[in-house]
Parts: C-alpha cells; sequence; structure tokens
C-alpha cells in the first residue's frame, strides 16, 4: 500500500463524515465539501491502486523477460550440441562411405555409371 492509497481512503471517508454531518445539521456547504473531499478521496485512491499495479506490471515483466532470457539460452545452447552432433555424425558417416568407396573402386564406378545412365533415361524428352 503507497501513500496515495491511504491518503485517498481518509479524505474519502473523511468527505462521507462531512456530507453526512451536513446532512443532518442542514448545512449545503458542508454537504458540498464532504462530496468534494469523497470524489477527491476516491481519485487519489485510484491513482495510488494505479501506481501499485505499474510496479507489479514491472516486477512481473522483469521477471518474465528474465525467465524467457534464460529458456532461450537453454535452447540455443541445446540446438548448438545437437548441431555439433549432427555435424560431427555427418563427417563420421560420410568418411565412412568415402572409405568404402575407396576400397571398391569397381563397384563404385559401376553405381555411379547406373545411376547416370538412370537419370539420363528418365531426363530424356519423349515425343
Amino acid at each position: 500500500m503507497n501513500r496515495d492509497k491511504f491518503e485517498g481512503g481518509v479524505r474519502n471517508l473523511r468527505g462521507r463524515g462531512k456530507t453526512a454531518l451536513g446532512a443532518v445539521t442542514g448545512r449545503p456547504r458542508q454537504q458540498l465539501e464532504g462530496a468534494f473531499d469523497q470524489a477527491a478521496g476516491a481519485a487519489q485512491h485510484a491513482y495510488g491502486r494505479a501506481r501499485d499495479t505499474a510496479h507489479d506490471f514491472q516486477r512481473n515483466g522483469r521477471h518474465f523477460a528474465d525467465e524467457a532470457s534464460e529458456r532461450g539460452r537453454a535452447i540455443a545452447g541445446d540446438l548448438q550440441d545437437r548441431g555439433r552432433h549432427y555435424g560431427n555424425e555427418a563427417v563420421r558417416r560420410g568418411r565412412a562411405v568415402a572409405e568404402r568407396a575407396d576400397d571398391n573402386k569397381g563397384v563404385t564406378l559401376l553405381v555411379v555409371a547406373a545411376a547416370a545412365f538412370g537419370l539420363g533415361w528418365f531426363m530424356r524428352r519423349t515425343r
């Protein structure tokens, strides 16, 4: 609770008292002053509540931003680890294929020639 909420509530209550006392004693000026104090107190109290709400939003916003940043860093770290793993795995498998092709040059040449012929056959123009 901040000062504006407290003072606004007190002023509102004081205004209600003035209004009631003015009504009982038959003094319209006192009733009017009481109504004014009530309205001013209610406005000051509402201002104090708005300040508290803005402060809460600011604090919660910082909390959410920090949490989102932390989660983002964790996800980025995980993606970097996965990327390194997949990159290393691709290099390992590529080297294995290259070694196998180097060990079996004749078969590799035959497979490449067959693939080129098949691709050419499917891409030819037919009339």
